[in-house]
């Protein structure tokens, strides 16, 4: 499944991704707040997760920026099992990217994918210190929960609070209110 909005084109991670992907979200500063990413991020880190897209029956994407004429990947972001969660979403964007709304416009178009499948609630959290992740899901129409917990990452390697979110995809307007994306079997 391909997922375009005005400014991303959201599609499955292909093998030849792997060193861009390498370069995209090989940060200390991404990974650190993600759950099951290495640091350091390897190659083979990167082209195993792009064969995971193969067998992925979920909402599962890499993000690319088009501006200008080029095309340039920039983030991933992924609906699907977590811990005890049957849907949660987890999502990546570059440094380099971030404050430009990317992660808020492909989150809105993931949700939409997402719907479509038939899921009807999805989980998030983000870790405390990681504040603008907590902005982008409540853009996007999570809810608090009212839950922290303690959340291992790999990158980290160490636990740390997170705070958990949810949303409904059955209630009005919910993740539907960004008519620019348009999804294409």
């Amino acid at each position: 499944m391909f997922v375009r909005t005005q400014r991303l084109t959201l599609r499955p991670g292909w093998p030849e991704d792997a060193a861009t992907l390498t370069r995209a979200i090989g940060h200390e500063a991404v990974v650190r707040n993600l759950a099951v990413v290495p640091w350091p991020y390897t190659i083979e880190a990167a082209q195993t997760f792009a064969a995971s897209f193969e067998s992925s029956t979920e909402p599962k994407f890499l993000i690319f920026e088009h501006q200008g004429g080029t095309v340039r990947l920039i983030g991933g972001m992924a609906i699907g099992p977590f811990e005890d969660e049957a849907h949660e979403i987890g999502y990546w964007i570059t440094p380099d990217a971030w404050g430009r709304g990317y992660a808020t416009e492909a989150g809105a178009a993931v949700l939409r994918a997402a719907r479509a499948a038939g899921i009807r609630r999805v989980a998030g959290r983000h870790f405390l210190d990681n504040p603008a992740s907590g902005r982008v899901l409540r853009k996007l129409g999570f809810r608090p929960t009212g839950r922290v917990s303690s959340f291992y990452s790999h990158g980290r390697g160490e636990t740390g609070p997170a705070a958990h979110f949810e949303i409904h995809l059955d209630e009005a307007g919910s993740a539907d209110n960004d008519s620019r994306a348009r999804m294409a079997a």
